[in-house]
């Protein structure tokens, strides 16, 4: 059964969502909470696995991933489950959703310039036998928030 979050659990995960690295003292006073209340909180997001871990949020161009485009996959269904697996195993694909609409899934992919995602799609995207037709749109700008 999913847990069920209230406002403060809600705020406690914005706050997460800009440093997760902060530390309970500095998520309690953000929230305005005491750092035992804080504390519990994030441990009980944590064992329901509503948070699910920490890591980085890492600049694509400053790390080396000059080029990125959005990717929309037609695929043959009932391959859904080997298709994914091999596009978790490219590198460059970021992030995988399984959608429904005009296309079944849609990619994240980042590459070192043109050529290479050139090459990840008409190369690796395009040889999966589960994989219909693509889709690209380039993405000029992004940006995360909070």
């Amino acid at each position: 059964m999913p847990l069920e979050l209230d406002e403060l659990d809600l705020r406690i995960l914005k706050e997460l969502r800009i440093d997760g690295r902060a530390s309970i003292s500095a998520v309690a006073a953000a929230t305005h909470i005491s750092r035992a209340n804080a504390y519990t909180r994030v441990n009980r997001l944590i064992d329901s696995q509503v948070i699910r871990g920490f890591g980085a949020r890492v600049d694509p161009v400053l790390s080396g991933q000059h080029s990125s485009a959005y990717v929309t996959l037609t695929l043959d269904q009932a391959s859904w489950q080997d298709t994914r697996s091999r596009l978790s195993q490219i590198p460059e694909v970021n992030h995988i959703a399984l959608v429904g609409g005009d296309f079944d899934c849609i990619l994240l992919v980042r590459a070192r310039d043109n050529g290479d995602l050139r090459r990840v799609v008409l190369e690796e995207l395009q040889s999966i036998p589960g994989v219909k037709s693509t889709k690209t749109a380039l993405i000029f700008e992004d940006f995360e928030t909070a």
